[in-house]
């Protein structure tokens, strides 16, 4: 709204406490900020349920060495995941 008002996209952006161009892209957009991308780059391997899965088999004994710990996991439902990613 502060736009419409005369407000300057510099006064908005310390206002907001955001960089000047964020002020201009949703300003472009109309206010519409549902248009900017979501969920860019390669999905994760390990979702959040697996990542607690992993991190109760670690409290279990925390002297296992990574491929003990690969194998415990891959043992499990979740897809297969590699000693570098556990």
């Amino acid at each position: 709204m502060a736009p419409r008002f005369g407000t300057s996209i510099i006064k908005i952006a310390q206002l907001v406490g955001c960089s000047r161009s964020a002020v201009v892209s949703i300003h472009a957009n109309d206010g519409d900020t549902s248009s900017r991308r979501q969920g860019v780059g390669r999905p994760r391997v390990i979702k959040e349920r697996g990542r607690r899965r992993l991190s109760r088999l670690v409290k279990q004994n925390r002297r296992q060495t990574v491929a003990q710990l690969t194998d415990q996991y891959n043992a499990g439902p979740s897809a297969s995941v590699s000693e570098h990613t556990v």
